[in-house]
């Protein structure tokens, strides 16, 4: 088993683990960093984020402003501290990234423009067209390149934390290409591995997003924070998942259900005025449109499609010149997937998994409860997001964030004694017999794909947009017995080269985890807050519920869930209000 020695270990390449491994470099170049990835950096999904960026840079828009909007829309979960800073870093790292060379679009007069987003009272969106993850991990990446302090690992699936005296000191990594495995150690470890949308059938994350990082923390003692709120998207593609960005609806398009009836005016979005936005329409907020969805469905007011029930994204009225220029890459999705020219006709959408809130416990420092061990980006739970995130508020705050956990683990790579390997070994050692057993093959008789499958089918029924006690229970119940069939899982390639069957393998194993601690917490919430709702508990709760969910790993056992205050500086709670309805 190959040790390999670094100050700071990363892992994920993405836009938060890049900007952690840029500000490592920065903060001291004699740091040596090692940034692992399981994929080659720019198949992160960073780079399949379509619609931007948000940082206060017009003159009619303000930090209060942009606080205000991302209170509000976290149904006040969020912790204003966190909030506070995030906005007043956030212009700053995106102008650093056109000092980079990130090519934002620009208003005529050649300043940096800004779009509307849902929930955003104020434009504020700095895009690059609608490739805008695209471009910022570009960006990133090239930026990435002038430092020789930074060293890739690409392709390198990890798996597992090492610990020494209570603290991160490393991290159990194979190579995938020939199955050999890697201790990296260090004197801080970086945790950027994303969210876990795939726990859910139709989802626009990519397939590598399968909450490793949640759960290799999980794993090592660190609790899941806000587990239960999952953000639809009111607009994915049908069939596959793919996003329809917001961006779209920033620029103009609007939502009509079969009878062409711009049905959002009904659930107290509507009808939309000028900016400063006070009724919001299709830019509501993503719970919001998401939840209107469901109820025009039950009222039989969606579209019958050969991909189930659908309502039509319209962007039409915007004109072709206007649609090139600033949504090219929509037109070609909807192109290429549903065989619709946006110009033309309008394109079939419904809501889709698309963000986790919650994620790794962790700081305004991007420190976690375990010492060495910092995150950044949707694997992280800081709380800026709360109950519902925000669109465009995860471009800025991996950007953050990311620049945050680099620093701060700079600092402790400068103070504490490099790791011991003989521990480590022994650690990984009975980590890596996991992957062994799989491989061996010499036990098992469940299959990876049928788990899985009955993994996304149970969350999808039971922690859909809407939820019921009895559907959440009978979710635990059945991830119990998938956590107990996992115990059996068996592959079929017995090859440690490039073996995919081991990969998803063991992804499943900490997808079972994840999807636990979503669930249960999402049943032990008795109310509706932002993306989580429930039938039989419509109401907020202030009283009961302004609190984060803590879920603490129990072995084999199902997590402890606790609850932990909601840091609230400025703003107290009160109605979210997006045209004259509130909840």
């Amino acid at each position: 088993m190959d040790v390999l020695q670094t100050d700071v270990v990363i892992v994920g390449a993405g836009g938060a683990g890049l900007r952690a491994a840029i500000a490592v470099a920065e903060a001291d170049p004699a740091l040596s960093v090692t940034l692992i990835s399981k994929v080659y950096p720019m198949r992160s999904h960073t780079v399949a984020a379509e619609g931007g960026a948000a940082g206060v840079i017009k003159e009619n828009d303000s930090l209060e402003n942009h606080f205000n909007d991302t209170i509000g829309g976290s149904d006040w979960l969020a912790d204003q501290d966190a909030v506070e800073f995030f906005v007043e870093q956030a212009p700053k790292e995106l102008t650093r990234l056109e000092h980079w060379g990130c090519p934002w679009s620009r208003d005529p007069d050649g300043r940096v423009a800004v779009r509307p987003f849902g929930g955003m009272k104020i434009e504020r969106t700095w895009f690059a067209a609608d490739k805008s993850g695209f471009h910022i991990l570009h960006t990133l990446f090239q930026t990435s390149m002038k430092y020789p302090s930074i060293k890739r690992l690409d392709e390198y699936y990890t798996t597992d934390l090492l610990l020494e005296d209570g603290r991160a000191v490393g991290v159990l990594s194979h190579e995938m290409r020939s199955g050999k495995p890697v201790v990296v150690l260090g004197k801080a470890v970086i945790l950027c591995t994303g969210g876990a949308g795939r726990v859910f059938p139709f989802t626009t994350n990519g397939a590598i997003k399968t909450g490793d990082g949640m759960a290799m923390a999980y794993r090592a003692g660190v609790p899941l924070q806000d587990m239960e709120f999952v953000q639809y998207h009111p607009t994915g593609l049908p069939g596959t998942g793919i996003l329809i960005s917001e961006a779209a609806r920033g620029e103009g398009g609007i939502l009509v259900n079969k009878d062409g009836y711009r049905y959002l005016q009904d659930y107290g979005m509507g009808p939309a005025d000028p900016w400063p936005r006070k009724k919001a329409m299709e830019l509501g907020p993503r719970d919001r449109l998401s939840q209107s969805f469901w109820q025009e469905q039950q009222k039989g007011r969606t579209i019958q499609s050969k991909w189930g029930d659908v309502v039509h994204l319209d962007l039409r009225h915007l004109g072709e010149k206007k649609i090139n220029e600033r949504l090219p890459f929509i037109r070609d999705l909807a192109k290429s997937y549903v065989g619709v020219d946006v110009v033309t006709a309008p394109i079939p959408v419904r809501p889709v998994i698309h963000y986790t809130m919650g994620g790794i416990a962790s700081d305004i420092t991007a420190g976690t409860p375990l010492p060495g061990l910092f995150c950044a980006g949707e694997t992280a739970c800081v709380s800026i997001n709360g109950a519902n995130r925000l669109g465009s508020n995860s471009l800025a705050e991996l950007l953050v964030f990311g620049k945050v956990a680099g620093e701060a683990a700079a600092r402790l790579a400068r103070s504490v004694p490099a790791p011991s390997e003989a521990s480590a070994l022994a650690q990984a050692k009975a980590h890596r017999a996991r992957a062994e057993a799989l491989v061996d093959g010499s036990r098992g008789t469940e299959a990876v794909a049928t788990i899985r499958r009955d993994m996304m089918a149970t969350m999808e029924s039971g922690c859909g947009i809407y939820r019921t006690q009895e559907g959440l229970e009978q979710t635990c119940t059945t991830l119990r017995d998938l956590r107990r069939r996992y115990r059996d899982v068996k592959i079929s390639d017995r090859s440690w080269v490039f073996n995919t069957d081991l990969t998803q393998a063991l992804e499943l194993g900490a997808m079972l985890e994840i999807a636990e601690t979503m669930a249960l917490s999402a049943l032990l919430r008795t109310e509706s807050r932002g993306a989580h709702q429930r039938l039989d508990h419509p109401q907020r709760d202030d009283a009961g519920f302004l609190t984060h969910s803590m879920a603490w790993r129990q072995g084999d056992e199902p997590p402890r869930i606790d609850y932990k205050p909601v840091t609230i500086t400025k703003s107290q709670p009160a109605a979210r209000v997006y045209g004259g309805a509130a909840s």
